[in-house]
């Protein structure tokens, strides 16, 4: 069976030109839809702590799934040391990866040395996106238009939280997943 694995970060984001390139690239490749298997998330890339993503994982250690393919390697994480390590299992298990719109197939040492390269400018990437936006507060709050958060609103969800934990996630697991503070997962945690 082969996974077509799709990520967003966020819930407002829509993952349709995902879905769209990465049927484009089964079908140009001969492969009948009727053996792909569908995992989409909508979280952040900084995090394996994932649902679609868990559930993913399963099937690949059950050895239901033999081929992953993603729209671009950074949908699986954008950090380094993540993406590493979890390429790493799947190719010891002779899992097979394609990432579509950067046309590679990732197996053997040269691949793993591709995957370091590009999870590093991903992560690299990441950390680009977290100082232009703490840049642009600085200067918002310089200005007086940015007064933060209002008290009592949330972050996240904090029922989102709780199913986390209910499937056996720790705090600190949680807390990156949800790009949050583990002070503010136990306050979730607690409220509910």
């Amino acid at each position: 069976m082969i996974a077509a694995y799709i990520r967003v970060s966020s819930r407002k984001q829509k993952s349709d030109s995902q879905r769209a390139e990465i049927t484009k690239w089964l079908k140009g490749n001969g492969i009948d839809m009727r053996k792909v298997r569908w995992y989409e998330d909508k979280e952040s890339g900084k995090s394996l702590a994932r649902p679609a993503f868990h559930q993913l994982q399963a099937d690949i250690f059950s050895g239901k799934i033999k081929t992953v393919v993603v729209w671009k390697l950074d949908r699986l994480s954008r950090r380094l040391r993540d993406g590493i390590n979890l390429l790493g299992d799947w190719f010891d298990r002779g899992l097979r990866f394609i990432s579509v719109t950067q046309q590679i197939e990732l197996n053997g040492a040269v691949g793993r040395m591709i995957a370091a390269l590009m999870f590093g400018l991903a992560e690299i990437e990441r950390e680009h996106i977290r100082e232009r936006q703490a840049a642009g507060i600085a200067l918002a709050k310089k200005r007086g238009v940015y007064t933060g958060r209002q008290q009592g609103t949330t972050k996240k969800k904090p029922a989102r939280a709780i199913e986390l934990r209910q499937k056996g996630l720790q705090i600190n697991e949680i807390a990156e997943g949800m790009g949050v503070s583990v002070r503010t997962v136990h306050r979730y945690l607690h409220q509910c």
